[in-house]
């Protein structure tokens, strides 16, 4: 697929004709058909439900002691222990089993009216300008345009902003059924990245995403994203009642026609490499509400279009790159501080904001039908030989349609399969990505004896490598990725095809574009720097999945 070029005329114009709105309007509604849903779940499971909620009860208690959050409601605590009792005191009802269940659908209201958010157009429309704003700032130079155009307009952001892949597949598809946009996560940064992308390049409706409650901990960020569409998921809550809600609110919002984006990696990326290991919980859910689909007759297609996202620059790098390794290094690895200043970081930050640009890649996989298989325009599906698949016949026992938990594991981790392989394939390697891995690369060779936590540990200033000796390593890298995209194997960025000399060049200066260290840096005496091992080795950890050939 080539990149698009232009802009694409909005599928839905009104906003009030979105299915994210009517969705929200009917959300009280939508709260009692989801406690419907969630109920007989709960109650025929194996446990009995006072077990059930006794557990629940237990698990609550424990995380109002130990883990209180600002965002929590402050009747938690008094909630939870009224909860308790009522619990108890079913043991002398006429009907204990009545009085259990009725004590269940309260706590499943409670969770859903947690979980499930809003979305309210007029808030999307100053979204648009405010994020406009703020991606301009981050994206374009501010210097030598004059005071009007001091960061650029509009029309120069989205410029910066490539959209590349199906995107006229994702389109038709969104009128065809529902769709599920499954994209690589590294930063907090993501959800309203590909939010704007989808409102101003590919020209399509909002969808709703998940955020951490943690989030909802500042005002304006609540206030903001609870109008927005998110809906919040809060990961201390392990309990059997709050996990099959959160599981059934995504279902049956998806049966309903509700769009949606799941990051299947659960969280951002630490080490910096694409996902190759995806939580299987919400893509269950959505194996779930297709299967539901079939059973009942509904004339309801579910899609799942995987997406790569790609970045010079990932903000939070230096942090994530610090918890991965400590939780890969345990002892092996002592985090060292450095005690900076938080102003001069701050102001260091926004001299590169204004003197820097930077762009951003949006890279759509084909789509797919949940079991994996290929699907057109129109929806259909097909299997790697190109054959018309009958999707019912995958929830078939016999010439009955069925329920087969088992059955349905095995589909899900078919479809992670599936989004791993595509968000390999299309992920597009940037000229940062590719210096970062080569110089990484290199310092490896010549420090065979060091395992890589000795290797973080040398000092940066010792750190020198010749300009040849890069040329040389991303030379023979592109010439292997070049072969690879012939083959359809994997993307590149147009700066990967520049001579070794200018790919080196453009890679410096791109790769973490905005951090208070630099990644890489030119030298004298032909030779390239860095000032955060680190961060270099974050960068690099972009291209690992691959499995390139190590050059001697």
């Amino acid at each position: 697929m080539k990149p698009q070029k232009g802009n694409y005329k909005h599928i839905i114009p009104d906003l009030q004709n979105w299915p994210i709105t009517k969705f929200s309007q009917d959300r009280e509604a939508f709260i009692q058909r989801l406690i419907d849903y969630v109920l007989p779940k709960v109650v025929s499971s194996k446990s009995p439900v006072l077990e059930i909620l006794n557990k629940t009860v237990y698990l609550e208690q424990k995380r109002v002691r130990t883990i209180p959050w600002k965002v929590d409601p402050s009747d938690e605590k008094d909630y939870w222990n009224s909860i308790e009792k009522e619990v108890a005191d079913t043991k002398n009802a006429d009907n204990p089993e009545r009085a259990q269940i009725k004590i269940l659908r309260r706590i499943i209201h409670r969770y859903s009216e947690e979980i499930i958010g809003h979305f309210v157009p007029k808030t999307h429309l100053f979204a648009r300008k405010f994020l406009t704003g703020l991606f301009k700032r981050l994206y374009n130079n501010g210097w030598g345009r004059g005071h009007r155009l001091f960061w650029g307009n509009r029309s120069s952001l989205l410029k910066k902003i490539h959209v590349d892949g199906h995107i006229d597949e994702l389109r038709t598809l969104f009128t065809q059924g529902t769709v599920v946009i499954v994209p690589t996560h590294y930063s907090n940064l993501d959800s309203i990245l590909i939010g704007y992308g989808l409102d101003m390049k590919a020209s399509v409706p909002a969808f709703s995403y998940g955020a951490g409650l943690n989030l909802y901990d500042t005002e304006i960020l609540a206030y903001y994203m609870s109008r927005l569409g998110a809906y919040r998921v809060d990961r201390r809550k392990k309990n059997p009642i709050y996990l099959e809600t959160l599981k059934s609110m995504a279902s049956l919002s998806l049966i309903e026609g509700l769009n949606h984006i799941f990051f299947p990696g659960g969280t951002r990326s630490r080490s910096g490499a694409v996902e190759d290991k995806l939580k299987l919980g919400l893509l269950n859910s959505v194996i779930d509400a297709q299967r539901h689909c079939i059973l009942k007759d509904i004339d309801q297609k579910i899609f799942i279009v995987p997406l790569a996202l790609g970045y010079h620059f990932v903000l939070e790098a230096p942090s994530l790159i610090d918890q991965h390794l400590k939780q890969i290094g345990k002892e092996k690895y002592n985090r060292t501080r450095k005690k900076t200043s938080k102003l001069k970081s701050v102001f260091k930050f926004l001299r590169k904001l204004r003197r820097n640009d930077s762009e951003v890649f949006l890279s759509f996989g084909q789509p797919m039908d949940v079991l994996g298989n290929s699907v057109d325009q129109e929806g259909n599906s097909f299997d790697s030989r190109g054959k018309p698949v009958d999707l019912a016949s995958y929830f078939t026992k016999g010439e009955i349609k069925n329920v087969d938990p088992q059955r349905e594991s095995i589909y899900t981790r078919i479809l992670a399969d599936k989004i791993v392989e595509s968000f390999k394939k299309e992920n597009i390697i940037l000229s940062s990505h590719l210096v970062s891995f080569a110089a990484f690369r290199i310092i490896e060779r010549e420090n065979p004896e060091l395992d890589i936590f000795e290797i973080l540990k040398l000092k940066p200033k010792e750190i020198v490598i010749s300009k040849e000796k890069l040329y040389t390593e991303i030379k023979c890298l592109q010439e292997v990725l070049l072969e690879q995209r012939e083959n359809e194997k994997v993307k590149l960025s147009s700066a990967i095809r520049l001579s070794p000399q200018d790919c080196l060049k453009d890679g410096i200066l791109n790769v973490g574009i905005y951090h208070n260290n630099r990644v890489l840096k030119m030298m004298k005496n032909s030779k390239v720097g860095t000032d955060d091992l680190k961060l270099l080795y974050y960068y690099h950890n972009k291209m690992t999945q691959y499995e390139l050939p190590n050059f001697d």
